[in-house]
Protein backbone atom coordinates (compact mmCIF):
# COMPACT_ATOMS: atom_id res chain seq x y z
CA UNK A 1 0.00 0.00 0.00
CA UNK A 2 1.01 3.80 -0.31
CA UNK A 3 2.27 5.73 1.94
CA UNK A 4 1.24 9.26 2.15
CA UNK A 5 4.07 11.99 4.05
CA UNK A 6 4.26 15.43 4.48
CA UNK A 7 7.09 17.37 5.68
CA UNK A 8 7.19 21.14 6.67
CA UNK A 9 8.70 23.87 8.22
CA UNK A 10 6.84 25.60 10.81
CA UNK A 11 7.37 28.56 13.22
CA UNK A 12 6.96 28.23 16.63
CA UNK A 13 3.32 30.05 16.62
CA UNK A 14 2.27 27.79 13.76
CA UNK A 15 2.98 29.39 10.25
CA UNK A 16 4.36 27.38 7.31
CA UNK A 17 4.80 30.23 5.16
CA UNK A 18 4.62 34.59 5.45
CA UNK A 19 1.95 36.95 3.90
CA UNK A 20 2.05 38.10 0.54
CA UNK A 21 4.01 36.03 -1.50
CA UNK A 22 5.37 37.75 -4.61
CA UNK A 23 8.11 36.78 -7.08
CA UNK A 24 10.63 38.36 -4.80
CA UNK A 25 8.96 36.42 -1.58
CA UNK A 26 8.35 32.95 -2.71
CA UNK A 27 7.73 31.86 0.56
CA UNK A 28 5.96 35.26 1.79
CA UNK A 29 7.24 37.59 3.76
CA UNK A 30 9.99 36.21 6.27
CA UNK A 31 9.09 33.00 5.50
CA UNK A 32 12.88 31.93 4.67
CA UNK A 33 13.42 32.15 8.04
CA UNK A 34 11.70 28.58 8.26
CA UNK A 35 14.36 27.14 6.10
CA UNK A 36 17.69 28.50 7.21
CA UNK A 37 18.56 25.36 8.91
CA UNK A 38 17.80 23.49 5.53
CA UNK A 39 19.74 26.14 3.87
CA UNK A 40 22.38 25.56 6.01
CA UNK A 41 22.51 21.86 7.04
CA UNK A 42 25.63 20.78 5.78
CA UNK A 43 27.71 23.21 8.38
CA UNK A 44 29.67 21.58 10.64
CA UNK A 45 28.03 20.16 13.67
CA UNK A 46 24.41 19.85 12.20
CA UNK A 47 24.41 16.31 10.89
CA UNK A 48 20.65 16.12 12.73
CA UNK A 49 20.00 18.81 10.44
CA UNK A 50 21.20 17.27 7.36
CA UNK A 51 19.55 13.77 8.45
CA UNK A 52 16.31 16.00 8.37
CA UNK A 53 17.21 17.55 5.48
CA UNK A 54 17.80 14.43 3.42
CA UNK A 55 14.63 13.13 4.30
CA UNK A 56 12.58 16.03 3.27
CA UNK A 57 13.98 15.34 -0.36
CA UNK A 58 14.24 11.63 -0.27
CA UNK A 59 12.47 10.10 -4.18
CA UNK A 60 8.63 9.64 -3.23
CA UNK A 61 6.75 8.29 -6.53
CA UNK A 62 4.65 11.35 -6.92
CA UNK A 63 3.72 14.81 -5.53
CA UNK A 64 0.57 16.91 -4.30
CA UNK A 65 0.93 20.36 -4.07
CA UNK A 66 -1.63 23.42 -3.72
CA UNK A 67 -1.50 26.21 -6.69
CA UNK A 68 -0.38 28.54 -4.23
CA UNK A 69 3.03 26.53 -3.34
CA UNK A 70 3.40 26.37 -7.68
CA UNK A 71 3.81 30.18 -8.24
CA UNK A 72 2.29 33.18 -7.25
CA UNK A 73 -0.05 33.45 -9.81
CA UNK A 74 -3.77 33.89 -9.27
CA UNK A 75 -6.92 33.52 -11.12
CA UNK A 76 -6.81 32.45 -14.64
CA UNK A 77 -3.40 31.21 -16.01
CA UNK A 78 -0.99 34.29 -17.54
CA UNK A 79 1.57 33.82 -19.15
CA UNK A 80 4.36 30.96 -19.14
CA UNK A 81 5.05 30.39 -15.13
CA UNK A 82 6.77 26.72 -14.96
CA UNK A 83 7.29 27.08 -10.88
CA UNK A 84 9.85 28.50 -8.41
CA UNK A 85 12.42 25.87 -9.18
CA UNK A 86 14.07 25.99 -12.86
CA UNK A 87 13.71 23.78 -15.96
CA UNK A 88 14.93 20.98 -13.31
CA UNK A 89 12.72 20.84 -10.52
CA UNK A 90 13.72 18.73 -7.52
CA UNK A 91 11.06 16.56 -7.69
CA UNK A 92 11.82 14.09 -10.75
CA UNK A 93 8.40 12.81 -10.11
CA UNK A 94 4.66 13.41 -11.35
CA UNK A 95 3.17 16.55 -9.86
CA UNK A 96 -0.19 16.84 -9.02
CA UNK A 97 -1.28 21.10 -8.21
CA UNK A 98 -4.65 21.69 -6.65
CA UNK A 99 -5.99 24.46 -9.23
CA UNK A 100 -9.91 25.82 -10.27
CA UNK A 101 -8.67 26.62 -13.50
CA UNK A 102 -7.34 24.09 -15.96
CA UNK A 103 -3.95 24.01 -17.48
CA UNK A 104 -2.11 21.29 -19.67
CA UNK A 105 0.54 19.48 -17.85
CA UNK A 106 4.22 21.42 -17.96
CA UNK A 107 7.41 18.72 -18.82
CA UNK A 108 10.31 19.40 -17.02
CA UNK A 109 13.81 18.39 -17.14
CA UNK A 110 15.12 15.68 -14.69
CA UNK A 111 11.30 13.64 -14.91
CA UNK A 112 9.07 16.41 -13.21
CA UNK A 113 5.57 16.55 -14.51
CA UNK A 114 2.96 19.11 -13.27
CA UNK A 115 -0.14 18.03 -14.00
CA UNK A 116 -2.96 20.70 -12.93
CA UNK A 117 -6.37 18.87 -11.55
CA UNK A 118 -9.49 20.94 -11.39
CA UNK A 119 -11.48 18.36 -9.51
CA UNK A 120 -10.23 18.65 -5.44
CA UNK A 121 -7.36 16.86 -2.99
CA UNK A 122 -9.00 13.63 -3.65
CA UNK A 123 -8.60 13.47 -7.20
CA UNK A 124 -5.26 14.81 -6.84
CA UNK A 125 -4.40 12.09 -4.22
CA UNK A 126 -5.75 9.15 -6.41
CA UNK A 127 -3.92 10.07 -9.62
CA UNK A 128 -0.47 10.85 -7.76
CA UNK A 129 -1.09 7.24 -6.16
CA UNK A 130 -1.60 5.50 -9.52
CA UNK A 131 1.33 7.44 -11.51
CA UNK A 132 3.80 6.77 -8.78
CA UNK A 133 6.06 3.81 -7.95
CA UNK A 134 6.53 4.76 -4.55
CA UNK A 135 5.50 7.05 -1.50
CA UNK A 136 3.36 9.63 -2.11
CA UNK A 137 4.48 13.40 -0.52
CA UNK A 138 1.89 16.25 0.32
CA UNK A 139 4.14 18.93 -0.53
CA UNK A 140 2.23 22.04 0.51
CA UNK A 141 1.27 24.54 1.37
CA UNK A 142 -0.68 25.08 4.44
CA UNK A 143 -4.36 24.67 2.82
CA UNK A 144 -3.71 20.97 1.08
CA UNK A 145 -2.03 19.87 4.05
CA UNK A 146 -5.01 20.64 5.58
CA UNK A 147 -7.02 19.07 2.95
CA UNK A 148 -5.18 16.05 3.35
CA UNK A 149 -5.41 15.65 7.18
CA UNK A 150 -9.38 16.45 6.80
CA UNK A 151 -9.50 13.70 4.11
CA UNK A 152 -7.40 11.52 6.62
CA UNK A 153 -4.90 11.38 3.88
CA UNK A 154 -1.67 11.34 5.71
CA UNK A 155 0.38 8.33 7.50
CA UNK A 156 3.23 10.39 8.76
CA UNK A 157 3.98 13.99 9.38
CA UNK A 158 7.54 15.57 9.89
CA UNK A 159 7.66 19.11 11.42
CA UNK A 160 10.79 20.61 11.72
CA UNK A 161 9.77 23.31 14.32
CA UNK A 162 11.86 26.70 13.58
CA UNK A 163 12.62 28.76 16.76
CA UNK A 164 11.15 31.94 15.30
CA UNK A 165 7.55 33.97 15.38
CA UNK A 166 6.29 35.21 12.47
CA UNK A 167 3.43 36.87 13.52
CA UNK A 168 1.05 36.66 10.45
CA UNK A 169 0.95 34.23 7.23
CA UNK A 170 -0.24 30.51 6.00
CA UNK A 171 -0.84 29.10 10.05
CA UNK A 172 -0.26 24.87 9.29
CA UNK A 173 -3.34 23.35 11.06
CA UNK A 174 -6.21 26.41 11.58
CA UNK A 175 -9.58 24.51 11.20
CA UNK A 176 -8.09 21.24 11.38
CA UNK A 177 -9.71 18.53 13.46
CA UNK A 178 -7.33 16.81 16.03
CA UNK A 179 -6.06 13.84 13.83
CA UNK A 180 -4.51 11.57 16.54
CA UNK A 181 -0.69 12.09 16.26
CA UNK A 182 1.93 10.40 17.56
CA UNK A 183 5.36 11.26 17.87
CA UNK A 184 7.59 8.39 16.87
CA UNK A 185 10.85 10.55 16.69
CA UNK A 186 12.48 13.74 18.07
CA UNK A 187 15.76 15.11 16.96
CA UNK A 188 17.15 18.80 17.38
CA UNK A 189 19.92 21.12 16.68
CA UNK A 190 20.02 25.00 17.81
CA UNK A 191 18.18 25.46 14.37
CA UNK A 192 15.34 23.29 14.21
CA UNK A 193 13.32 20.51 16.36
CA UNK A 194 12.65 18.12 13.89
CA UNK A 195 9.26 15.32 15.11
CA UNK A 196 7.87 12.72 13.14
CA UNK A 197 4.28 11.74 13.74
CA UNK A 198 2.46 8.71 12.58
CA UNK A 199 -1.01 10.30 12.18
CA UNK A 200 -4.53 8.59 13.29
CA UNK A 201 -2.89 5.69 14.88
Amino acid sequence: MTHTTCHMSVSLDGFVAGPDQTLEDPIGVDGLRLHQWHFHADDPGYDVDAAARDDLLRPRGAYVMGRNMFGPVRGEWDGDWRGWWGEEPPYHAPVFVLTHHPHDPIEMAGGTTFHFVTEGFDVALQRAREAGDGDVDVAGGASTVQQALAAGALDELVLDVVPVLLGRGERLLDGVADPGLEPVEVTHSPRATHIRYRVGR
